[in-house]
């Protein structure tokens, strides 16, 4: 014996017609309809939810490894920082375009003419750290940077060459 539906158990038995029987079965169809579009939008938005949440997440990650980056520079110049307060040397640089001046030690005036020494912002104002240090201040983040002068190696067929500047030359 076959199984029969309920529908059709009772349109036999005459409890039901045809015409309430198409009118449930299409009830039951829409609310099938609306359960999986009901589904989908709800997974739709667990979807966008998660790329939220990932954005937020990597920019948080993103602002730590920014404050990072900068509490290393500061230990980076706060630790390998010359003193140069007392100095009677006036040293002229380019900062945005604009020429600022330091006063230094004449010691301090060669190295910084000659590369061995920089100068970067530090606490809105200037410090003067060596040159391997700014190099690697310049790797994390070279707006720091001040000036660095080049380390010029002679040229060979300079006709300049063996003829000495004085080191109190300015510009």
């Amino acid at each position: 014996m076959a199984q029969m539906s309920l529908q059709e158990q009772l349109l036999k038995a005459g409890l039901t017609n045809e015409k309430k029987a198409k009118k449930a079965k299409k009830a039951s169809k829409k609310t099938r309809d609306m359960k999986r579009d009901v589904k989908a939008a709800a997974e739709e938005k667990r979807k966008a939810q998660l790329a939220k949440d990932k954005e937020l997440n990597n920019q948080i990650k993103q602002q730590a490894e920014q404050k990072a980056q900068k509490a290393q520079i500061k230990q980076l110049i706060e630790m390998n920082m010359l003193e140069v307060a007392g100095g009677d040397v006036t040293y002229n640089f380019m900062d945005d375009n604009k020429v600022k001046t330091l006063k230094v030690t004449a010691a301090i005036q060669r190295q910084l003419a000659n590369g061995l020494l920089s100068i970067v912002n530090y606490q809105d104002d200037y410090a003067i750290i060596p040159s391997v240090v700014s190099d690697k201040i310049a790797m994390r983040d070279d707006s720091v940077l001040v000036s660095q002068n080049e380390i010029e190696e002679p040229d060979e067929d300079d006709p300049y060459a063996d003829y000495v500047i004085p080191d109190d030359l300015m510009w």
